[in-house]
Parts: C-alpha cells; structure tokens; sequence
C-alpha cells in the first residue's frame, strides 16, 4: 500500500495598496466567504489615539504610531500561523510601516527593516489607486494625490523586501475576489 503525503504550506497573504483602494472592502467579503482574515490596525489604534484627544497620532507623533503599528502587525503575522486554515489575508503588511516613514521622510529603528527581513508574506495582492471608489473619512486624512504618493511608496518598498507584487485589476468586488483566489 502506498501512501501519498500532502505537506500543506501556511499561504499568509497580504493585501497592500494606498489609502481607498478597496483593500477591506475585499478583506470583509472574503471573511463572508469563510476566509481567515486579519484587519487593517491602523484605524485602531488612529481611534484608540482620538478617545485620548490625539486627533491624528500618524501626523503629531508618527514614531510612535509608527511603533504600534509594527507591533501589531508582526503580532497579526505570528497569529496567522497559528490559524488551523491553510490561508490567510491580512489588511496591509509589516512593509506598509516602512512605507509609510519613507513616504512623511522620517526616521526609523533598524527594527522596522528587521521586521519586513524576518516575516515575510506568501503572496502580495496590490490594489491600484482608484479615484472612483477614494473616499476620505474621520481616520483618513490622506487626499487621492496624497493616496498615489503613498502607492508608489508600498510598490518600491515592497520590491525592495523581494515581493512580487500581484496588482488586483480595478473591477467589481465579486470580480476582484476571484481574481484574487484565482492566483492562489
């Protein structure tokens, strides 16, 4: 009697792009599919900041929120490994933190590098900016200029860390979402 072995990799997969592209719109429709799925932070902790009268802790300390964010998401990582499902998706990655300091000019710890060298993602989706479907809110301070600036940003720093990055065509939510599950 043979026996046929099946080694199953853990697939974390990271869904990356600019402000509005559609990234938890797609995240909150692949959870109504019965798909692991890890949110977006950032508006957590940008909330967490306001209830503590820090309007936009991003653009009055963004070291800090900067920090939080790294955390986080380096925690969501270690959680996703953990996730009995073969797949997971996570809204934004460790490398959208370094991004994101390159993008305001700022500073950073050899951490934050460390962090994009040591986790490393599956499979990188990218949603192109959108100008369409961009809307601004009470946790996005970011204009669409602003939004495409910061796109180019998540492209190069993503390239940088070795990632292929997979661009998601602008399309209809269902469209997208098979797509997406199409290259995976």
């Amino acid at each position: 009697m043979r026996f046929i072995f099946r080694i199953v990799q853990k697939e974390i997969i990271v869904l990356l792009g600019g402000p509005g592209t559609g990234k938890s719109t797609l995240i909150n429709e692949l959870v109504a599919r019965g798909f692991c799925c890890y949110p977006e932070i950032s508006r957590q902790v940008t909330m967490k900041a306001q209830e503590q009268g820090i309007e936009q802790l991003f653009l009055e300390q963004p070291l800090l929120f900067s920090e939080m964010l790294l955390e986080g998401r380096i925690e969501q990582y270690k959680n996703a490994l953990e996730e009995p499902d073969d797949v997971v998706f996570i809204d934004r990655g460790i490398p959208d933190v370094v991004a994101y300091m390159d993008y305001i000019g700022d500073e950073y710890p050899e951490h934050f590098t460390k962090a994009c060298e040591d986790f490393k993602y599956s499979k990188t989706f990218i949603l192109p900016p959108w100008e369409e479907i961009y809307q601004s809110d009470s946790e996005r301070y970011e204009n669409f200029d602003q939004a495409v600036k910061i796109q180019e940003h998540l492209v190069e720093t993503y390239k940088k860390y070795g990632y292929e990055l997979i661009e998601v065509p602008k399309d209809t939510v269902e469209n997208r979402i098979l797509y997406i599950l199409d290259k995976i």
